[in-house]
């Protein structure tokens, strides 16, 4: 069976045997059916002998590489934003500016003078971590410690008293009260260095616990496009993209995270299910670009080296299948056809005797 594409949405022709009548297809194959303008039923002669009339048109059979891509506008930036939420009591005293790059080990903000720490970690906070604690936010916690220069315990998931040890000097060295405790809210893991966003708290403000303080992002550039949920064919993590970007360069991408996600209607408008794609690039063009609209060509398939005629010169059988309509001098035959990917107004395509530059009939 053929797959075709016709609004970035794959659908296949069905093919059954039986005796054979042709009609014209005109139009488009959707779920298994030919919609054709003026379809009617044809008397054509058997394959291979003379028809009563030449066809109103023709195409020539060529030999190409066929592509199922769809081209999707895209966002150009550093990716989905998440929030970081205080935990503590008392005033915001200090705040870093958007764009501002903070690392491990640096302050985020600080509450009543007392940083909060960025530290690297897939585990969010979300309890005192003390001694005789255990889990994958102590193993965090250790991992940093280990990175940031401190020593004598081992770097597990049991927070003990040697951890304990090596927070003390950690709290010491940032001014904090040394209490080998790390309370809620003290520190925030994140997957690695943070961009700062946007920020929704002041300096001099009431700090309180569930109050977002700022927004921040990865510091790597990427890529967000949407898809219709019919294309989920087309994003797989690891695949490669096309990008374009403002000034018409093309530059490789990678998809490296696909998720669903519901984009509110507008109006009366339905809610609507889209297939969002992150995609990582590299190279100094990209690079040197903030933030900018861009064009994504996701690729399914290509299919090099095939042969192709336009949509329109299908004819369907009754007995199911396809076929093309032969030009031969002041003659035409019937030949039927495999159809095979369809992309771009044409259609691959194998048949007995089909050769590149064979003359076919299309519909008017």
């Amino acid at each position: 069976m053929g797959t075709a594409t016709l609004d970035g949405q794959a659908v296949k022709a069905p093919r059954r045997r039986g005796r054979r009548v042709v009609w014209p297809v005109a139009g488009i194959l959707l779920a298994g059916a030919v919609a054709a303008a003026g379809l009617g039923l044809l008397d054509r002669s058997p394959a291979g002998k003379p028809a009563a009339a030449l066809p109103p048109a023709t195409a020539t059979i060529t030999e190409e590489t066929l592509l199922d891509t769809v081209e999707v506008d895209g966002e150009l930036g550093y990716g989905p934003a998440a929030s970081a939420v205080n935990r503590m009591r008392g005033t915001v005293t200090w705040l870093p500016d958007s764009g501002d790059v903070i690392s491990r080990g640096k302050p985020l903000y600080k509450v009543d003078n007392d940083p909060v720490v960025l530290l690297y970690g897939g585990t969010p906070a979300y309890r005192d971590l003390r001694i005789g604690t255990e889990g994958r936010d102590v193993a965090n916690l250790e991992r940093n410690l280990s990175k940031l220069g401190y020593d004598g315990f081992t770097v597990d998931d049991a927070y003990t008293w040697s951890t304990a040890q090596a927070v003390q000097e950690w709290q010491e060295d940032l001014g904090l009260a040394e209490t080998g405790v790390v309370e809620l809210g003290r520190v925030v893991f994140a997957e690695g260095r943070v961009r700062v966003d946007t920020l929704a708290a002041e300096t001099g403000q009431p700090a309180a616990p569930g109050q977002k303080v700022l927004a921040y992002t990865g510091t790597a550039k990427v890529v967000t496009a949407q898809l219709d949920s019919a294309d989920q064919r087309l994003a797989k993590e690891g695949r490669k993209v096309t990008v374009t970007l403002p000034g018409g360069d093309e530059v490789t991408g990678k998809i490296t995270e696909v998720a669903t996600v519901i984009v509110p209607g507008q109006g009366d408008q339905e809610p609507e299910t889209k297939i969002e794609a992150l995609v990582s690039l590299s190279g100094k063009k990209a690079a040197a670009l903030d933030q900018a609209a861009v064009d994504v060509a996701f690729t399914a398939e290509k299919r090099e080296n095939v042969l192709t005629v336009p949509v329109a010169a299908l004819v369907a059988l009754r007995e199911g299948g396809f076929g093309v309509e032969v030009v031969e001098g002041g003659a035409t035959r019937y030949v039927p056809v495999e159809t095979g990917l369809f992309s771009g107004g044409r259609v691959e395509i194998t048949g007995e005797g089909l050769a590149e530059g064979t003359t076919v009939g299309m519909a008017k």
